[in-house]
């Protein structure tokens, strides 16, 4: 969701994956890092320890030329991210929670930084969850490479499900494509469509016609194996 609403808003998206010192295997944070890339395609992926150092300077020249803003749950790093970008403590910053390692909302307000660098940088309070709002261009660039492989199904309409002679449910059956990303796309195309729906009478009456259509479809199967049955 995030990284489709950043495609969708124009901006250029960062995947920062914070406490990298956690991981003390360099094998096995190389392994985290090629996997958040298989899932973000086009997008940098950069394991960085705001404790040591490490990845910093590669995020300092991504963020230097213009406006970043850091997005996340609380307790993600992103105010601790931010004092190191910036070189002094200019944001509070507190432990995560023993209990369950959760964030204790410490930045409450959006806060802007001069970066001495140059740029500036927007810190945000913790997100608890975030929605998406007439994002079809930001899903589908998320989701490129389903986007390609569509382009090969016999219909043009196909909904990647059952239909036959769909490139996506070959390239899943032949491990091409990992089935976690073909039902994460499933999942975010009916948020977005359900989204859009509430406000476009147009396309909520599609989407009911469709819903009647493959209750229809599903009924008429059912209906034929109990003939069998019998």
């Amino acid at each position: 969701r995030f990284l489709a609403l950043a495609w969708e808003s124009g901006a250029q998206p960062v995947v920062v994956l914070t406490k990298a010192d956690l991981v003390t295997d360099p094998v096995t944070l190389a392994h985290l890092v090629e996997d958040v890339e298989n899932t973000a395609p086009g997008v940098p992926v950069l394991g960085v320890s705001a404790h040591f150092g490490d990845g910093l300077d590669v995020l300092r020249a991504l963020v230097g030329g213009g406006t970043s803003v850091l997005l996340g749950q609380s307790g993600a790093g992103k105010s601790t991210l931010a004092n190191a970008l910036v070189g002094e403590d200019v944001m509070d910053v507190r432990a995560a929670r023993d209990v369950d390692g959760k964030g204790r909302h410490t930045t409450t307000t959006r806060n802007l930084l001069a970066l001495p660098g140059g740029g500036v940088l927007i810190d945000t309070p913790g997100l608890r969850g975030v929605g998406l709002y007439d994002a079809e261009g930001g899903v589908g660039q998320v989701f490129a490479e389903i986007g390609e492989l569509a382009e090969r199904c016999r219909f043009h309409d196909c909904a990647h499900e059952s239909e036959p002679g769909c490139a996506v449910r070959s390239a899943v059956d032949g491990g091409e494509l990992p089935v976690r990303r073909l039902e994460s796309y499933r999942k975010l195309v009916r948020e977005n469509q359900w989204i859009v729906a509430k406000t476009d009478a147009r396309l909520r009456a599609e989407i009911r016609r469709d819903w009647k259509r493959k209750g229809a479809e599903g009924r008429a199967a059912m209906q034929a194996k109990r003939g069998r049955w019998t």
